[in-house]
């Protein structure tokens, strides 16, 4: 962890309680964030990505909580802010993008109404001034003719348009960090080029950090600076992200990568991840990858392997090189 960081996650632990148990969703997840840089989390449905963002927004679904670890955002630790506090911190210093823009947006109320009421809820301007700076950020993501779709209502915007809003909305208060969880998956591919393409100058234009959530490795490929991989619950490789795709240290990595279709001519079917990622009751002992994994060793049906830095970024695997001989 670097004294430079903007965002220090350290040992982060999410359980789950219920009537048959304690579910645990994440597991000693560790990673920190730049000022101005953009660490893309990757995995299958289920891994804990968004689980991550929702636990730094401070927005965990009861009885979700946080049972250990430490969140930091600069020099404050945030984990164990109350509701109230937490409030203050989102839209100012956290903005957050979600998949559903009309999760964001009240239908009821007038796109300007929205950006100047979050405005003013983060920033000491008079009504005339939040006007002003909502026109400008209309304009900034791209809203055409943003004078005349200042009154309209969300239902109004196209949705990739309402995905620019929700920018905005993220935007008003220049806060440090963004926490944006699968934020063009529901749009078409040239409207999901163009958010990216916004959020990505944002963050170089005003040195914001973004934790970015996604499935898709190619989003990650032309957004990120690093990648984090997650499986069940935690982090098993960590890296930038040219090193991450070229050379995959971990297996599952490894398997990821084989299963994304390539542009050279097919000569055969594209490699597969046999089985699936265990339930959160069913997690196996060790480590939790081994059912699926082709090089698993005792070892890994034993132990649960920590991050560790090898090959130029960290990975959580006790047979990392023999992964790599293997392709």
């Amino acid at each position: 962890m670097t004294s430079q960081a903007l965002l220090r996650v350290q040992h982060l632990r999410v359980e789950i309680p219920t009537r048959r148990g304690v579910l645990l969703a994440l597991d000693d997840v560790s990673f920190t964030i730049a000022p101005g840089e953009i660490l893309g989390f990757v995995g299958e449905s289920g891994a804990g990505k968004s689980l991550t963002g929702m636990a730094i927004l401070g927005l965990l679904d009861p009885p979700g909580r946080v049972a250990s670890g430490e969140i930091w955002l600069g020099e404050r630790r945030i984990d164990t802010l109350s509701q109230r506090e937490m409030r203050l911190i989102r839209g100012k210093q956290i903005g957050a993008v979600f998949q559903d823009p009309l999760m964001s947006l009240n239908p009821l109320l007038q796109i300007g109404d929205q950006l100047i009421e979050s405005i003013r809820t983060h920033l000491p301007l008079t009504h005339e001034q939040a006007a002003a700076r909502a026109l400008a950020l209309m304009r900034s993501v791209g809203i055409p003719a943003p004078e005349a779709r200042f009154t309209a209502y969300p239902h109004q915007f196209s949705g990739g348009m309402r995905q620019r809003i929700v920018i905005a909305l993220a935007l008003c208060a220049q806060p440090e960090l963004i926490v944006a969880d699968e934020p063009t998956t529901a749009l078409d591919v040239s409207i999901q080029a163009q958010v990216l393409h916004l959020l990505k100058s944002q963050c170089r234009e005003q040195g914001t950090a973004m934790l970015l959530v996604t499935h898709d490795m190619g989003v990650i490929a032309e957004t990120a600076d690093r990648v984090a991989v997650m499986y069940a619950g935690r982090i098993v490789e960590i890296g930038p992200v040219a090193d991450v795709i070229k050379a995959p240290v971990h297996p599952y990595t490894r398997g990821l990568m084989g299963a994304i279709p390539s542009l050279a001519p097919v000569t055969g079917p594209l490699a597969q991840i046999d089985g699936a990622m265990p339930r959160l009751n069913a997690r196996p002992d060790g480590c939790a990858f081994h059912p699926r994994c082709p090089a698993a060793t005792a070892q890994c049906r034993a132990q649960s392997p920590g991050l560790e830095t090898r090959h130029g970024r960290q990975v959580a695997c006790w047979v990392p090189q023999a992964s790599q001989e293997a392709a």
